[in-house]
């Protein structure tokens, strides 16, 4: 024993403190980890001695490195269960501190702290049972609210306001974990709430703030206290939380929200608390929009707070003109300069609420108005800043399938001009909705090939890595819809350019393949105007208007010559893709040349090369294949296959040798594609005939035909529409002018998916603590008198109320004993008609009393 002593003695006489731990960290400019290590060894040696003071000071140190450097502490739980036991106050608090800290519902020594938490809340020492309640605050479990739940309710009626004040935060934790708990102390919650000390009142209003929050439903009955604290109360904090109730229970019972509304606005009259007021113009705008005299006082302070210099006034007038926007816009049109002043503010957060609030009123009527301001200023903002007002033009336009959008061709051409924006940085949505906007809305094709061209041409775009996607679907609906062009050989020129090397592969293929289809167009036109009317099958352009459009035979050749200069050191390229591109379009270009070079007569060249042009034609009308194609194939019955796909040469069939042999030379002629005309009986289909029952076949997998005329229901389009007026900043008028537009485009339904985006209501995994709610409805009805008398402050009619539903709880009870006792069973008939007890039982538990004050 005397060894022991006198090394306890020891350790604490040459011990570190927790201020010596501090000082040496800081002094580490290298090796801390090793300094921490070299102190847990310290802190596990010291931690096991019997003296509590050495005990106490290891674990402090224990706990700072644990929440400054993540150093695991569980292994010194029953060590701070030891320190807790202390007789002394400072090693109390550094226990508490300690299981409070690490402690979990896993920690296998939870329980040995109940008997404690027990003795320190009974102490008559107000600081101990503030330490225990401060830790069943952080820590408690179902088992621990369960057990400590009496000595919760004799703390709540503590004499001492710093020991209740605690009491009642605690309440929360013990009612989220055992809703039983709410039949004790519920009452004692309740009368806190006409104590005369406000920081008790604060406590227990703040405790049914949150509530409040999970179920108001349940709260309602406790409308006439709360309407008191709202009235007599100057604590502006309490009232903020009061009015933080109130903005829920109105929301359930309308007729609160007459009686509330003239104190509300009495506060805001008279309150110079901002604080204050904001809270009162949020519970108005939000629960009470139909209160017209409230709503006009809370539009008027708003207004007080967009004019402020404090930018964080300023924010709050906005988010709150957002709340009230949608119930009544007139109010966000009175102060439309100041929303629009607040873009250009120097807060960001401010611009992003102010942007926020313009987009929320975006309609078909103001699109363009709006869209045009914004992007003035997006011209004018930083990079952040500029990318939110281009992405929150291009989320409001697109929404529903671009519900809003009138005029098509203006928005295409607002689509360029925000590619063209210098910070612009979302080239990705933009692409989307260039090639979206191009297969649903035929109107619109002439304008997109038009903003197209205009971005194809100006070489500077193509160093800029965010343009990278614009143009590739720039490029895709140059190639796709070069019928709508006016020059096809300034597109291809645009296509063509030097600097088109600064593209990744990918976009390099789509740019080959545009130029495949814009040469496909002009030698069909070409071939078309050039061959005989006897021998043409097909009404092509005449020789003056081919002229006029410079499809002559020079051009003709100069085109063809410039694509195989610009892809024939493609063709060597590592890109498969590209690679492949590259050589199916020389092949082409050899196979054209050769007929109208090589031949002396257009008449004995043009026939075959119209046909190699018509074939290539039909293969790039098959249109893009559905998102939902593969799914739509349904699974052969009996397929099974393996890993190694060995199965598959049973079903190989050798190839004719009279086909392809290997040695055979793969190259792109007429004979190859089988489109030579055959000497035989029975002609083979046209290409079109053929594309036709292949669609007709399969058109389940495909999308709508850009070719046809008409839509997927089969309506015709109506004339693409004329384009917009020049419009005008200072128009901010929301109604829409008598013949302004032509009749919105048809938009085409593409796939299954395109239907408008409702959203579906589905059933939230998050649980409600229905138990507590059923507990709280108890105890305001007045189920269980033993808990729940509320005394002298009962009314008449409450008492009323409670004795009628009393007396029908005993009416049931003898109608189910004589049921059971007779025997007595209802027929189907009848039953489907009528409630069961069981039903009857839920519904009542879900009726809440209505406070006397609303009778």
């Amino acid at each position: 024993m005397a060894t022991s002593s006198s090394n306890s003695l020891m350790d604490s006489l040459f011990q570190r403190s927790l201020e010596d731990l501090i000082k040496g960290l800081r002094l580490q400019l290298i090796g801390e980890s090793a300094f921490i290590s070299k102190s847990l060894d310290e802190i596990r040696r010291e931690i096991k001695a019997t003296d509590l003071s050495t005990k106490s000071t290891a674990l402090q140190k224990l706990s700072y490195l644990n929440a400054l450097h993540g150093i695991d502490m569980s292994w010194a739980a029953f060590h701070a269960v030891e320190v807790v036991s202390s007789s002394r106050f400072a090693h109390k608090r550094i226990g508490y501190h300690a299981i409070a800290q690490s402690f979990n519902d896993q920690t296998p020594v939870l329980l040995l702290i109940t008997n404690q938490l027990r003795k320190d809340l009974n102490s008559t020492n107000e600081y101990e049972v503030s330490l225990a309640l401060d830790c069943l605050s952080r820590i408690g479990t179902d088992d621990l609210a369960r057990d400590l739940t009496p000595e919760v309710f004799t703390v709540l009626g503590s004499s001492k306001a710093f020991v209740r004040k605690k009491a009642i935060g605690v309440v929360l934790r013990v009612f989220d974990k055992n809703p039983d708990a709410v039949r004790v102390c519920f009452k004692r919650l309740v009368e806190n709430l006409e104590s005369s000390d406000p920081q008790i009142l604060s406590a227990v209003v703040g405790v049914f703030c949150e509530l409040t929050t999970k179920d108001p439903q349940s709260y309602l009955p406790l409308a006439p206290e709360l309407y008191k604290i709202l009235v007599d109360s100057r604590n502006n904090w309490v009232l903020i939380k009061v009015l933080k109730i109130f903005a829920k229970l109105t929301l359930i019972e309308p007729r609160l929200a007459n009686k509330v509304a003239e104190p509300i606005c009495e506060h805001m009259r008279r309150s110079v608390a901002k604080s204050l007021v904001f809270e009162c113009i949020r519970t108005v705008v939000s629960s009470m929009s139909d209160h017209e005299a409230a709503v006009k006082l809370a539009v008027a302070k708003i207004r007080e707070f967009l004019v402020d210099d404090d930018p964080n006034l300023k924010y709050l007038g906005l988010h709150a003109l957002s709340i009230v926007a949608p119930n009544h816009l007139w109010a966000v049109l009175e102060n439309k300069e100041a929303v629009v002043k607040a873009l250009s503010d120097e807060d960001p957060n401010v611009k992003l609420e102010a942007l926020r609030l313009l987009m929320a009123m975006v309609n078909e009527d103001n699109v363009s108005e709006i869209s045009r301001i914004l992007v003035n200023y997006a011209l004018k903002s930083d990079p952040l800043f500029c990318n939110e007002i281009i992405g929150s033009i291009l989320s409001a336009c697109s929404r529903n399938v671009y519900e809003i959008v009138v005029d098509f061709d203006w928005y295409v051409s607002l689509l360029g001009e925000m590619a063209r924006v210098p910070h612009c940085q979302i080239g990705e949505e933009i692409e989307h909705q260039l090639i979206d906007i191009g297969m649903r809305v035929k109107d619109a094709r002439p304008q997109l090939v038009c903003v197209s061209r205009v971005l194809l041409i100006d070489p500077a775009l193509l160093g800029n890595l965010f343009l990278h996607p614009i143009l590739s679907a720039a490029a895709w609906v140059s190639g796709e819809y070069v019928e709508f062009s006016k020059n096809p050989f300034e597109i291809a020129e645009a296509l063509l350019q030097p600097r088109t090397c600064l593209l990744p592969p990918s976009i390099r293929a789509i740019y080959i393949e545009s130029i495949f289809k814009v040469l496909v167009f002009c030698m069909r036109l070409y071939f078309l105007g050039q061959e005989p009317a006897s021998s043409s099958s097909v009404d092509g352009p005449s020789p003056v208007f081919l002229e006029k459009n410079g499809f002559t035979h020079e051009s003709v050749v100069n085109l063809m010559n410039s694509i195989e200069f610009y892809l024939w050191p493609l063709s060597g390229t590592h890109d498969v893709e590209v690679q492949e591109r590259a050589k199916n379009v020389l092949g082409f270009i050899g196979l054209i040349k050769q007929e109208i070079v090589e031949k002396e007569s257009i008449q004995n060249s043009g026939t075959e090369a119209l046909r190699v042009i018509g074939f290539m034609e039909e293969v790039f009308s098959l249109g893009p294949v559905s998102a939902t194609a593969q799914e739509r194939v349904s699974v052969p019955e009996g397929l099974e296959l393996k890993e190694n796909l060995g199965d598959l040469q049973d079903f190989i069939q050798p190839i004719e040798s009279n086909v392809f042999s290997p040695t055979d030379k793969i190259s792109f002629s007429v004979s190859k594609l089988g489109i030579r005309d055959q000497q035989e009986e029975s002609p083979p289909p046209e290409p079109a005939s053929l594309l036709a029952e292949h669609r007709k076949r399969h058109g389940l997998y495909y999308l709508p035909s850009q070719k046809n005329d008409r839509d997927s229901d089969g309506n015709d389009y109506p004339p693409a529409n004329e384009l917009a007026d020049e419009i005008s900043v200072e128009s901010f008028n929301p109604r829409r002018k008598q013949g302004q537009y032509k009749p919105r485009p048809v938009v085409v339904k593409l796939d299954e998916g395109d239907e408008s985006a409702s959203v579906k209501t589905t059933k939230e995994d998050v649980k409600d603590d229905e138990s507590l709610s059923r507990a709280i409805q108890n105890a305001l009805m007045g189920k269980d008198e033993r808990y729940l008398d509320t005394g002298n402050g009962e009314s008449s009619s409450r008492r009323e109320i409670n004795h009628e539903r009393a007396e029908k709880e005993k009416e049931k009870e003898k109608k189910r004993k004589k049921k059971k006792k007779n025997g007595e069973r209802s027929s189907n008939k009848h039953r489907s008609r009528r409630r069961t007890d069981e039903e009857e039982e839920v519904g009542d538990s879900k009726r809440v009393m209505i406070p006397d004050f609303l009778l």
